[in-house]
């Protein structure tokens, strides 16, 4: 056990120097441990950019430690970081429920822990910092909207929905505000299907199969940008060009950019990452020293966005923005991999 006990805390302090950027971090407030559950994707590896940056504009230097999507090693980290006593952890957890009694733990111990993008409800936390997916889909609508006018004369068409996994809130949410916008143009009809475990060939089949039963679609719809490229591969394998068949998405990933540069895609509708790490540390000084955050409307990185009052604490949910071919170099976007050169002032 011991043994074991070593080897989990070197590949710890591994982890931790593989992802840590030191030219960003103040450090003069003390030390923020970051628990990101993989580096496997670019939103992982660009919010370890983003909260180092972030945070160190406040004065605080973090360690990021990488649980390669594994709960046992995302516990282990947890309990070795408390024994450390840093003045906070940020947790975006690999398994929500089995990473509830770590934070219970960690807040025990006087250490404060908030919540990055993976929101926890079932436990108390100092502060969560959300994307606003309900309102993804309100902005997803709005550009649905006017796709389809410009295309048809007025708001009327076929639209094919790809969800991700039916099971994930995040694409349940995206759905509702999607489908509370298009309830107001009843000649817009909507079919709605799930690529089970967000699974990209999934996606793809959904699409081939429906050109082929509903050939008059105007626009789809997916969910998530990795879904587009499937996506796109079965409208090329179907002979299509780019502008046959409008396409959007969300979340706002690189290669959803390049969809849009390439002409395949009209639409990425972003999740705001940069936004939500400069949150935390907008309020970083308030949870590190026990502060009350009033709940209310700010601006977080130019997007309006709100602060409310949980049971399971402060919770703050900021919208996404609409990327298109105008704007799409823009490096305030997540997906072009730039951190915003703008300065996080604290929260007074």
């Amino acid at each position: 056990m011991n043994r074991l006990r070593r080897f989990l805390t070197a590949s710890i302090a591994m982890a931790a120097m593989s992802v840590f950027n030191p030219a960003y971090a103040d450090g003069s407030k003390g030390k923020i441990f970051y628990m990101v559950p993989t580096l496997l994707d670019e939103f992982q590896t660009e919010s370890v950019s983003a909260l180092t940056k972030f945070m160190g504009d406040v004065g605080y230097e973090v360690v990021a430690l990488n649980a390669d999507n594994k709960t046992d090693v995302q516990q282990s980290q947890m309990d070795d970081t408390i024994l450390q006593k840093p003045k906070a952890i940020i947790l975006a957890a690999v398994d929500f429920n089995a990473l509830a009694p770590y934070i219970d733990k960690a807040r025990a111990a006087g250490i404060p822990v908030m919540i990055f993008d993976r929101q926890i409800t079932s436990t108390p936390s100092d502060l969560t910092s959300v994307a606003g997916t309900v309102e993804i889909g309100h902005v997803a609508g709005d550009q649905i909207e006017g796709l389809l006018k410009a295309k048809n004369g007025s708001v009327k068409g076929k639209v094919l929905q790809v969800l991700g996994d039916p099971s994930d809130p995040y694409t349940l949410d995206i759905q509702k505000g999607f489908e509370e916008k298009m309830a107001a143009f009843p000649d817009v009809k909507i079919i709605s299907l799930p690529a089970m475990q967000w699974e990209a060939s999934n996606a793809g089949t959904i699409v081939s199969d429906q050109l082929v039963a509903n050939p008059d679609i105007d626009l789809i719809f997916v969910h998530a940008a990795h879904l587009a490229v499937a996506a796109v591969a079965s409208l090329e394998a179907k002979g299509k060009k780019p502008g046959d068949v409008m396409l959007v998405s969300s979340n706002g990933a690189p290669v959803g950019l390049d969809l849009i540069r390439k002409g395949w895609e009209n639409v990425e509708v972003e999740q705001p990452l940069y936004a939500q790490a400069a949150a935390l540390a907008m309020f970083a000084d308030k949870v590190v020293n026990k502060e009350e955050i009033k709940p209310g409307n700010y601006s977080v990185l130019g997007l309006d966005s709100v602060m409310t009052n949980e049971k399971w604490g402060p919770n703050i949910k900021i919208p996404g923005a609409a990327i298109t071919k105008e704007n799409v170099d823009e490096p305030r976007f997540w997906g072009n991999l730039k951190a915003p050169a703008d300065k996080i002032t604290p929260v007074q």
